[in-house]
């Protein structure tokens, strides 16, 4: 692999070729296809996250979700404020350690999920037929490698 000027002169790889810039720029191309649909249903990319999350599991202590939906604590307690007022999210204190709290899509929550399910199937059927299937198995495999490479130990089930 051949050096550039940007290489030789900062002793960096050229942005074009840096793995956070690349990913930064795919995460961008892939989202520009959702980015109407949610603009549409009145949602941010971050609440969107947040109520996928929630539809996989009954309910989620709010430390879990965050994690899960890659999003910091202080911005996750703006959105579940956000999603309790328009009646998409519930959320209580768990009885068993008040400290937690535990959120949960309401019926209009799965409504909102079930509405917007078939166009994001679509969209998300445009970026297969354009990349091909195996290679977007193969891609997911391979990032899930990357993420399993460089992040710490996983927390232990029931952790």
């Amino acid at each position: 692999m051949g050096k550039d000027m940007f290489s030789e002169t900062t002793g960096l790889s050229s942005p074009h070729r840096s793995l956070p810039m690349s990913l930064l720029r795919a995460r961008e191309a892939v989202m520009e296809r959702f980015r109407p649909l949610l603009k549409a249903h009145d949602f941010t990319e971050q609440q969107w996250r947040v109520l996928r999350i929630l539809n996989e599991a009954e309910e989620l202590d709010a430390t879990k979700l965050a994690g899960r939906a890659n999003i910091l604590m202080p911005s996750l307690t703006r959105i579940l404020k956000l999603l309790v007022a328009r009646e998409l999210v519930e959320t209580r204190g768990d009885p068993r350690d008040r400290r937690r709290v535990l959120a949960r899509l309401t019926a209009r929550g799965q409504e909102a999920i079930r509405l917007m399910t078939p166009p994001s199937q679509e969209i998300y059927a445009g970026i297969e037929a354009e990349f091909g299937s195996e290679r977007l198995t193969a891609l997911l495999d391979e990032l899930e490698a990357l993420i399993a490479a460089v992040s710490g130990p996983e927390e232990p089930p029931g952790g």
